[in-house]
């Protein structure tokens, strides 16, 4: 089977046993504050495992693009390295909510494996539980059994909590697992070694390919556990490593789902895949690497300094790194693999091909800028080792860190150059530099999480923030305390809430909630959405948390954030219309008192075409377009609608089509009732966001008259003070004549620089061969540096020391001919121990140095004490 038929092989089995089949969620994760990545197939029903949200339906199955490069799960260092680690890999998965459990799980991976894709027998063995007699888990005597019925004893291996304990995290959903492992060896290496002493042993060819996790318990906050109300199957099979087992390959990388990549990444290097390890491990790293940029694009995270997006930039440049140091590229060459990425993985996600274009220009410029760094780098290191004394060849940990932190230089590449020259590099002193940077950030993003305390026991929390400002008898379903840098907030959960969840770009409703029976308002200081709960913040409980309350939003802040919404779906319906269809949302923020809105395009916005999409929202306003929703529309309905679809949203069964006039989308924002409620609309800005991406940052309503009549009084000023309402004519006029001053003033202060040069000359006093001028220059800093600079032009052996006091600061200036620098005086050190007595510091170059104080009253000693320190230099 080639990689596409195995991956729809799995599809199918699984829709026979009535599964659902449902599409990859994005590989970016949003709404969840403890992952950045989708990192495991269970990810997108992580709301169904917490009981956020009740299940569609009790069986699904998917494949689904995960990335594995942060965190407890990161793969990065070993991939290229080994047969089988990725950043970005496909998980075959199969789910059931409260249905079927063990049993069938095992049956039906078992049936998979070996009646549909055939795996012999005798190489397969099953892991389960061994128990915890600490926390009351006993052996999974029950998988056991149902793996006996298939596999020999020798052949199912008992295994501890690392390795057959799964859990979501610190707290949340867990339970016992089986794994499945296969071993891939030569029969003349089975034969010798037993395959299950090699199980979990981290041996290239005996690897797991599929994770049975059976979710029966809940860790709670005090590292307890707690049986689940309902069990749950959650399993992950490795698409890659399948395709290597059902290939008959001993590595991932010998499949068809990498080699046209690897093929194409040699013929482009003018190497043969195979001939060389070094090059081998780089080729690999590139092809894996490429998925991962690639797949995180098409969903929206484009690489940048923070969070995700530093991630992603991470990864890049440790593509380029590889391709430059061991393949000799010199030159952008990621993003000409993308083509050959679209081939082949574009049918089975068409988001490659929707954004090919996108993915290719955001990865040139990142090559580009990245190929820049490593030479300033490269020459930045070889500044360093030129200055290490010759008895001592090493670079110090924190110089190394230096140039890995501020200047993104890989340390490994540090190392590999500094060994070409035959030095050394202190990497425990590196370690010890990252490790103290990690704590620093640990301890800025610490946060401790109390459990929930259920209050009302609800299925789930219901927003009626559509049609509601103000509900009356919504109780607290649960809450918790979480604590970071030492202050304490509230988080809860309402059974009903008009409040709006900061999402899709859209800040988050402020109010307060109100005890009717004694009148208490607790402040809701924020709303946020985390995974799929309203969260309401405060910093304080009511008293009485079982009262019923009146939740009360903001209605002023909500509207003005509702009007600044709406403003981006007719700005965006614009500049389809304006730039072309190959605009699209790549993110946006949404304000009570500005919108900031970035879209896919790859040239400035002219201000002709700036001026076209803000008649054209105008119009929109003008014209009152009512809104017309639709908030259970399935999506084949919406796209008969014509909705805007953006990719890297995962949508559900349900969505919501948001229409004004022409503008069609899908979204879950508050809007405003009609167009005309926005009143005005202006553009205040448009820049670049990233690469082939442009940033445009608006107002409405009041923010936008206010910025009209801010430049209206600008134009009455402006022509108070020019005499004349032709106020642009006479800002020309005035440019014109300023520029003609401009150049007789240099002309003028040319001349006298050139006199004051010759008149500095008859000053000169000798001091063995050289000439010594001292003198103080009252003078503008840049005709200080252009006398001082001229004066050394026109005499071969001197030293000049100039003192100066503009705009009531002294600066200490010190001027030297090559030959005075020859015998070892040095401009900048002496303007440094000089400017002492100005109480101040500079430096500059060995032939010419200035420094600047505080102490004017100091600049006549300073003076004199240069002038000691060059005669003293020069007596030597």
């Amino acid at each position: 089977m080639n990689s596409n038929e195995i991956r729809q092989t799995f599809l199918d089995f699984f829709r026979e046993k009535q599964h659902r089949i449902v599409p990859s969620a994005p590989m970016i994760v949003r709404n969840d504050p403890t992952l950045m990545f989708t990192n495991a197939g269970m990810n997108q029903f992580k709301d169904i495992f917490l009981g956020n949200q009740p299940a569609q339906s009790p069986r699904v199955a998917d494949t689904q693009k995960c990335l594995r490069v942060s965190g407890k799960h990161n793969d990065l260092e070993e991939v290229g390295h080994d047969t089988y680690h990725h950043t970005m890999f496909e998980m075959l998965g199969n789910w059931s909510f409260g249905d079927y459990f063990k049993k069938e799980a095992i049956a039906w991976a078992w049936e998979l494996l070996t009646e549909r894709y055939k795996l012999p027998v005798d190489r397969l063995y099953a892991t389960v539980f061994e128990g915890s007699p600490d926390e009351g888990v006993p052996f999974d005597q029950e998988a056991y059994d149902f793996w006996a019925e298939r596999l020999p004893a020798s052949h199912i291996l008992r295994g501890n909590k690392k390795d057959n304990f799964w859990e979501m995290g610190d707290t949340g959903p867990c339970g016992p697992c089986s794994e499945i492992h296969f071993d891939l060896r030569d029969d003349a290496e089975r034969a010798k070694v037993d395959g299950a002493s090699l199980v979990n042993k981290d041996h290239p060819q005996v690897i797991e390919i599929w994770n049975l996790v059976f979710m029966q318990f809940n860790r709670k906050a005090n590292g307890s556990l707690e049986p689940l109300p309902a069990r749950h199957v959650d399993t992950g099979m490795g698409f890659e490593r399948l395709c290597m087992v059902i290939q008959g390959k001993k590595s991932n990388y010998d499949t068809d789902v990498f080699q046209p990549l690897l093929q194409k990444i040699a013929q482009m290097a003018s190497v043969a895949y195979g001939s060389d390890p070094k090059k081998d491990i780089a080729m690999r790293v590139i092809a894996d690497h490429l998925r991962a940029i690639a797949f995180s694009i098409a969903d929206g995270q484009l690489p940048s300094n923070v969070k995700a997006g530093y991630v992603i930039r991470r990864i890049l440049r440790r593509a380029v790194r590889y391709g430059y140091t061991y393949l000799g590229f010199t030159e952008p060459f990621i993003c000409r693999l993308v083509p050959t990425l679209v081939e082949q993985m574009g049918g089975q996600f068409p988001e490659l091909k929707a954004q090919q274009q996108l993915i290719e220009k955001v990865i040139f410029e990142e090559e580009n800028s990245f190929l820049k760094t490593l030479a300033t780098g490269i020459n930045m290191l070889d500044s360093i080792i030129k200055k290490l004394p010759s008895d001592k060849k090493i670079i110090s940990g924190a110089d190394a860190f230096t140039l890995y932190d501020t200047y993104g230089f890989p340390i490994d590449l540090t190392q590999l150059i500094a060994s070409e020259q035959g030095v050394e590099v202190d990497i425990a002193g590196f370690e010890r530099e990252l490790e103290a940077q990690k704590n620093r950030s640990r301890n800025a993003s610490a946060v401790e999480t109390d459990d929930w305390v259920e209050v009302l026991p609800v299925e789930r929390s219901e927003f009626v923030g559509y049609d509601h400002a103000t509900y009356r008898g919504v109780r607290i379903a649960r809450y918790r305390r979480v604590t970071s840098k030492g202050k304490s907030h509230y988080q809860i959960v309402l059974d009903y809430t008009p409040f709006y969840g900061n999402m899709g770009g859209q800040v988050g409703d402020t109010g307060y909630l109100l005890d009717p029976a004694t009148g208490e308002r607790t402040a809701v200081v924020d709303t946020q959405k985390e995974n799929n709960l309203t969260v309401h913040i405060t910093n304080a409980l009511p008293a009485n948390v079982e009262a019923g309350f009146e939740a009360v939003v903001d209605t002023e802040r909500r509207m003005a954030s509702a009007a600044n919404h709406t403003a981006t779906h007719l700005m965006h319906h614009a500049l389809r219309e304006v730039l072309g269809t190959h605009v699209e949302q790549k993110g946006s923020l949404v304000t009570p008192d500005y919108l900031r809105f970035d879209f896919s395009h790859f040239q400035k916005v002219t201000d002709e075409e700036l001026r076209e999409v803000e008649r054209r929202v105008n119009a929109a306003i003008r014209a009152n377009f009512v809104l017309e929703e639709n908030r259970h529309c399935t999506m084949e309905q919406a796209r008969e609608m014509g909705a805007m679809m953006l990719f890297g949203e995962k949508y559900g069964d349900e969505v919501r089509v948001v229409k004004y006039g022409h503008s069609v989308e899908l979204c879950g924002g508050l809007h405003v009732p009609a167009t005309g409620n926005l009143g005005l609309f202006r553009i205040v800005s448009e820049e670049s966001s990233a690469a082939g991406i442009r940033r445009i940052e608006a107002v409405t309503g009041r923010a936008a008259e206010e910025m009209c009549e801010e430049q209206s009084d600008m134009i009455k000023e402006l022509m108070v003070v020019l005499r004349t309402n032709q106020v642009v004519a006479a800002l020309r006029k005035m440019m014109d004549e300023n520029a003609e001053m401009g150049k007789q003033m240099t002309q003028i202060r040319q001349a006298r620089d050139g006199f004051l040069i010759e008149k500095l000359m008859g000053f000169a006093e000798p001091a063995g061969d050289f000439q010594l001028i001292s003198r103080r220059l009252d003078l503008v800093p840049d005709s200080v540096k252009s006398v001082s600079l001229g004066l050394r032009e026109r005499m071969n052996d001197m030293a000049a020391v100039f003192g100066s006091t503009f705009g009531g600061k002294p600066t200490l200036t010190v001027v030297l001919s090559d030959s005075a620098v020859a015998q070892g005086l040095n401009a900048g050190a002496i303007v440094r121990e000089a400017a002492k007595l100005i109480q101040g510091g500079g430096g500059g170059q060995p032939h010419y140095a200035t420094a600047g104080g505080k102490n004017s009253d100091g600049i006549e000693d300073a003076m004199a004490a240069a002038l000691d320190l060059i005669k003293a230099k020069l007596n030597a």
